[in-house]
């Protein structure tokens, strides 16, 4: 697909993938890179401009990350965020040195008012700093653009050269004008008109996927998740006849969605499919027998389910194409370049070394989710499917602390349907990003009537966030908890303690594991 681009080159900051998401924000496709791309791979990608991330290494550290200096000469727009601003500067002749005072959270910065990064923001605005070294000489050419009382060159640019750097993290929701000054990057500095646009992805991928695919058979791996469906809906749209969907029921689902997924997608439902379901619950469950570590969990579901697909390949004959629904937030988690790597995803890190198809199809895997929701409303798909609660390929295999058992399955499916129900009930679902309840590995004593419990915590959690990369534990109401609280300890069999997970995202995950 032709279409201008920004790409951000990652130099071990936590945010790298925020900025792509900023970025996209602005209607510009926006690629994550390791630093140590090659220079003639970023000249035959032509990027409209390129953002340096954060990091947590010192520049001026011999084994710290760094890039040739011509990347600077080759005329492409940049800009340098905290570790990447040192970077330009060190690089670029100037100097960079502990700063006497670390600054970290919210801070007021002044900015130059002719300074076209800065174009209709406040001379003075709150920006989020995180940084214990600074900028103490800017370069030859550069002019400082902004400063605090103990950051002299909070913001730096060579207009000459289109070289901007700020010590800041604009990315960050809490840098009050960040998006003001991302535009003015994308939009008066690197001079993209915005061309990122659902319809026109949607149509592109639609023609690129019938050229790769021809006449070939291609199996979906369907979960009925937001993003399988909106795989598999594309994937329909594109090759028809050709997909077959495969809905392997791993007995690690919510209650009752195995039967909710065949009535969408079955032969009784809305779409033109070829619609296979697998019932493999006993097989998942014995292979899971007696493994607590949350990576080897992940790693066997990955691979249980490319054997269940094989087989059912087999049976089809001759499928060229698997098809999953891969997005960008489980790719960058997987380990992207130099950062560090979160977990493996079922559709990333935990697939098998041999898998026995041609070529593996993800279509969705350049979109972070709220991408994917747009491209699925785009393809017609309804918004109570498009809207779903997000679950992970893993399923409740990541949502139950140690050994997974079919009673522990039972206890969690049970407990997190009443979680579900009571957040609609008292209208909160709108307003949620995620929430779910997990079973926890914790047994205690407890008191039921007259007699002594020795049973199950579950923990419930629920999160407020715009891109699933960082977020934030929601605060339900008091009642609404206590209600969800009475109703699991006297109605689900093993739990007698539920718990609120207050963990924010980082340090902890969205998923309990």
């Amino acid at each position: 697909m032709n279409k201008e681009m920004i790409i951000v080159l990652d130099f071990g900051g936590q945010y790298n993938q925020l900025i792509a998401r900023r970025v996209r924000e602005c209607s510009v496709y926006c690629e994550v890179h390791p630093y140590s791309l090659d220079l003639e791979k970023i000249r035959e990608m032509a990027p409209k401009g390129i953002i340096f991330t954060g990091g947590p290494n010192s520049v001026y550290l011999e084994e710290s990350p760094h890039i040739a200096k011509e990347i600077f000469d080759m005329g492409i727009p940049i800009l340098g965020i905290c570790y990447g601003s040192q970077l330009m500067a060190y690089t670029l002749g100037g100097e960079v040195a502990t700063a006497p005072v670390s600054e970290y959270g919210k801070t007021e910065v002044d900015t130059e008012a002719d300074s076209v990064l800065f174009q209709n923001v406040s001379r003075r605005t709150i920006c989020w700093m995180s940084h214990t070294d600074y900028i103490s000489r800017v370069p030859e050419g550069f002019r400082i653009t902004a400063h605090t009382p103990v950051c002299p060159a909070a913001a730096m640019e060579c207009p000459e050269r289109r070289l901007y750097a700020v010590q800041f993290h604009p990315e960050v929701l809490h840098t009050e004008e960040g998006m003001k000054m991302l535009s003015n990057f994308v939009y008066n500095v690197c001079e993209c008109s915005g061309d990122w646009k659902m319809d026109s992805f949607v149509e592109t991928t639609i023609q690129a996927i019938r050229q790769k695919v021809g006449t070939g058979k291609v199996l979906c791996a369907l979960s009925g998740g937001v993003d399988s469906s909106v795989a598999a809906v594309l994937m329909s749209k594109a090759v028809g006849k050709q997909l077959t969907c495969v809905f392997v029921d791993h007995g690690l689902l919510r209650k009752n969605e195995g039967d909710e997924v065949e009535a969408v997608f079955g032969p009784n439902g809305n779409y033109d499919l070829n619609f296979v379901r697998v019932n493999a619950q006993e097989r998942f469950y014995s292979k899971l027998a007696g493994v607590t570590e949350p990576e080897q969990k992940r790693k066997i579901i990955g691979e249980e389910f490319i054997r269940v697909f094989e087989e059912e390949a087999k049976k089809i004959g001759a499928v060229d194409f698997l098809v999953q629904g891969t997005i960008y937030p489980d790719v960058i988690e997987s380990g992207l370049g130099k950062s560090a790597v979160i977990k493996s995803h079922h559709n990333v890190g935990g697939l098998p070394d041999c898998v026995d198809f041609k070529e593996i199809i993800e279509p969705l895997r350049l979109l972070f989710k709220d991408e994917v929701r747009k491209a699925g409303l785009e393809l017609g798909i309804p918004e109570y499917l498009v809207y779903r609660q997000p679950f992970p390929g893993p399923g409740l295999g990541v949502r139950i602390v140690g050994e997974v058992t079919a009673e522990k399955v039972r206890i969690v499916q049970d407990a997190d349907f009443i979680y579900r129900e009571e957040i609609a009930k008292a209208g909160l679902d709108k307003t949620l990003s995620q929430y779910f309840a997990a079973l926890t590995n914790m047994r205690s004593v407890g008191v039921m009537g007259d007699f002594r419990t020795y049973d199950y915590a579950v923990a419930l959690r629920a999160v407020i966030t715009s891109d699933f990369m960082t977020a934030e534990a929601a605060e339900i109401p008091w009642e609404v908890l206590q209600k969800v609280m009475n109703r699991i300890v006297n109605e689900v069999k093993g739990v007698n303690r539920v718990m609120y997970d207050l963990t924010s995202k980082p340090p902890g995950t969205i998923e309990m594991e």
